[in-house]
């Protein structure tokens, strides 16, 4: 059943503000006659629906009454249409609960990605790296833009670390599914005897906190400056561009080298480090930070593993739904769309069931 007291209430308020939003002294104070004006706007499609469903009520009790009629033609005609109305009904209240969940304020955020190998020595590095060109392909496919923050690479090209911004609408709704510790199967070039291995690497995604989500004090602050090491030429290492910055009340630390300017530097690991610790704060409030991160990032161990990617039987398998898809290559150039949208999916039905 809906929570018909609720939407009610939602009714009223609706009727209120479309009085408040056609009232000349209101539309002279914009600011408060645009808030107004967004607050309909959200309620809107759910009063409309609400409508919808009390007419399907109404009309389900006509039936009813027409089904005690003496003419039997006119009951049975009113049987057909009682349940044809009955199930447009179910629906309806199906859509009317979805739209009553409450929605995570986070979804239209940009993200931060990190990437990290977990098990599997250097192979675990490699498939970081696969890892890294799949979600920059996905972004790619939603015309988003894909910035890296900081790059360390392996000396055979894999990954030690990568922290990427990807800047889009609703980016963070549909990259937040992606969060543990993916794992892959698979032959590795410098295996000889054509053995398959199993390696890890673990995915953070974290909402870009801007500067009303998080406040940070210079005094909080401990930075370091220090040259630059790896690749990038000479300049690199002849100039202190690095930047390392520690939070001291939590101990986040977050080092940026990529860019040649100390300025960018400092720039990129303050947008990593705002992320970080919103992140940090916001599990604080549940006094679950430890197991939140834990299960988001995983260890990296083989075990804790969300997805599975074997390159042996071109497939990619999901196991917090069991969806497996026999199109790897695929997948792995970014196409991505039909697990995160099962995903999003899974996550809905679940709230659902919650309520």
């Amino acid at each position: 059943m809906i929570a018909k007291e609720k939407l009610e209430t939602m009714k009223s308020r609706f009727s209120e503000l479309s009085q408040l939003i056609a009232d000349p002294s209101i539309v002279q104070k914009q600011d408060e006659w645009k808030k107004y004006v967004k607050e309909y706007a959200t309620l809107q499609p759910i009063v409309d629906a609400y409508y919808e469903y009390l007419k399907l009520e109404e009309s389900l009790e006509e039936c009813r009454i027409m089904m005690k009629n003496n003419d039997s033609d006119l009951a049975e005609m009113a049987e057909i249409e009682y349940y044809e109305i009955r199930d447009k009904k179910e629906l309806k209240e199906n859509d009317i609960k979805l739209m009553l969940l409450p929605s995570d304020p986070m979804d239209e955020k940009n993200v931060i990605l990190e990437i990290r190998p977990g098990a599997g020595g250097e192979e675990s590095g490699l498939f970081a790296f696969e890892l890294l060109r799949m979600y920059k392909r996905f972004a790619e496919r939603l015309k988003w833009k894909a910035e890296d923050m900081e790059i360390n690479e392996t000396e055979l090209g894999g990954l030690k670390e990568a922290v990427i911004m990807i800047t889009g609408k609703g980016a963070y709704s549909k990259l937040k599914y992606e969060s543990g510790a993916h794992r892959v199967q698979r032959v590795p070039e410098t295996e000889s005897q054509g053995r398959v291995h199993t390696s890890t690497a673990t995915v953070a995604v974290l909402p870009e906190a801007e500067d009303v989500d998080v406040e940070i004090s210079e005094k909080d602050l401990k930075i370091d400056t220090y040259r630059s090491g790896g690749a990038g030429g000479q300049h690199v290492n002849k100039t202190e561009s690095a930047i390392r910055i520690t939070h001291l009340p939590t101990g986040i630390i977050v080092a940026c080298q990529d860019e040649r300017s100390q300025m960018k530097n400092r720039d990129r690991a303050m947008k990593i480090l705002k992320s970080r610790i919103y992140e940090f704060l916001q599990s604080e409030k549940d006094k679950q930070y430890a197991e939140n991160r834990r299960i988001q990032v995983g260890t990296g161990d083989r075990s804790e593993r969300i997805r599975t990617y074997n390159y042996p039987q071109g497939r990619v398998t999901d196991h917090r739904i069991s969806m497996t898809l026999y199109s790897l290559n695929d997948f792995l150039d970014g196409n991505m769309f039909e697990i995160i949208e099962a995903l999003a999916l899974a996550d809905r039905n679940k709230k659902l069931q919650s309520q």
